[in-house]
């Protein structure tokens, strides 16, 4: 398919580009030689070859380079990059720009369009897909969850045993781009939390909505537990990945409760980040709620897509995985 722009190139010029985009469409291999197999890679979409080419894939025949465009421009990001393994024609089309740019301003929206350019030019040499996959950046395809253990005594029988109880409970964290987040504890499984980690949810389902802020790969969140004596609780994150661009590890650093007066709330949807943000970890602004920063369940999070939270491993029982280490 021709380029869009055309360009006024002498002849020496063209000849020379010509030659030198030649070796990245042709692929050397020595040892297909030897059963008369002449292999040529797959022109991708929008090259400036104009060497006729006809594609042996039956896809590709039948499904135009526009459709197969505008299905790219339909996925998600990691759909592109799992489509991007297909074939060499897919990977060189779904490097197009233009599929990055628009999951980057909006995973970064909170920063601006102004300020995601900047970060653009001067950081990741104006590649939208380098861009997406080396700055840190909070997923909202599923949810966080920190899975937490303790033991427990229990009551002893007959002065004779003195039975522990290895009690196992979660945290759960959902983010959207809008800058808000819902926040859940509870010792529920996550093929059913899952299904309520909504803002339509029901106050039976103790579901929380806060605010957060991302700078580098710092998280700073708060959310407030209403209530006759309303206390906040504030989050302090890192982001972190276990493969490059997969952002699926989040480290508890600070966890810490302190109590609120409720002329500082009307309410409960007001930015609660906003007004305690300043606060030191020690500071409450109700003495009947003192400031805890809690030393016990700040287990790393660990991200689980909402297409594998029915067969993810968190869901088993305790006497199968008394254990789990996030990595």
């Amino acid at each position: 398919m021709a380029s869009d722009y055309a360009l006024k190139v002498p002849a020496e010029l063209e000849s020379a580009l010509r030659l030198k985009t030649v070796q990245y469409f042709i692929t050397k291999r020595p040892w297909l030689d030897l059963y008369g197999v002449n292999v040529r890679p797959v022109a991708p979409f929008g090259s400036s070859s104009r060497q006729p080419f006809v594609d042996p894939a039956l896809i590709h025949r039948c499904l135009p380079d526009e459709l197969l465009f505008e299905v790219f421009a339909r996925m998600t990001p990691f759909d592109l990059g799992r489509a991007s393994c297909v074939c060499r024609k897919w990977r060189y089309t779904i490097r197009n720009p233009v599929f990055w740019r628009g999951a980057c301003l909006k995973a970064w929206q909170l920063s601006g369009v102004v300020e995601n350019y900047k970060f653009l030019h001067h950081m990741y040499d104006g590649s939208w897909r380098k861009m997406w996959l080396l700055r840190p950046r909070i997923r909202t395809d599923g949810l966080y969850v920190s899975r937490n253990t303790y033991i427990r005594a229990g009551v002893a029988e007959w002065k004779i045993t003195n039975p522990v109880h290895l009690v196992c409970y979660f945290r759960y964290i959902r983010f959207f781009p809008s800058g808000r987040f819902l926040y859940k504890n509870s010792s529920q499984k996550i093929k059913d939390v899952a299904k309520c980690m909504n803002f339509r949810a029901s106050k039976a389902d103790c579901i929380f909505g806060g605010h957060y802020t991302l700078s580098d790969d710092k998280v700073e969140a708060a959310v407030l537990y209403p209530g006759a004596r309303p206390t906040v609780l504030r989050i302090r994150m890192r982001l972190r990945g276990t493969s490059t661009g997969a952002n699926n590890r989040m480290d508890l650093l600070t966890l810490v409760t302190s109590g609120m007066n409720n002329n500082e709330v009307s309410d409960p949807e007001e930015d609660i980040l906003g007004i305690v943000e300043r606060w030191r970890d020690d500071e409450t602004h109700n003495p009947d709620v003192p400031a805890v920063s809690h030393k016990r369940g700040l287990t790393p999070f660990i991200f689980v897509p909402f297409d594998q939270v029915e067969t993810s491993e968190l869901n088993l029982p305790v006497e199968k995985m008394d254990y789990f280490l996030p990595g």
